[in-house]
């Protein structure tokens, strides 16, 4: 990988974890890096569900594949709050 896929998977993970955290409400307890952390698994595991679900090549955004690695973003960041507001 180069550096600027490296670069651009941070600010997609980014995006995703901050998109992430608007959805739930509330707090969140965990910091940006964690939630970056989050966001580019999401991003990473989101868009294989996209392409095993074969929603299609879109010649713009493709909307259904951001919703996947939002949701699962979300998921992993009340995930991670949970278990450290448990600690």
């Amino acid at each position: 990988m180069e550096i600027s896929g490296i670069i651009s998977a941070l600010i997609i993970g980014l995006i995703i974890g901050v998109l992430a955290r608007l959805v739930l409400p509330g707090r969140q307890h965990i910091g940006l890096l964690l939630t970056i952390a989050v966001g580019i698994v999401a991003a990473l595991v989101g868009t294989a569900i996209a392409n095993g679900l074969d929603v299609g090549d879109t010649d713009g955004v493709d909307w259904v594949e951001w919703l996947i690695q939002i949701a699962l973003a979300a998921v992993g960041v009340a995930a991670l709050d949970r278990a450290k507001v448990r600690r």
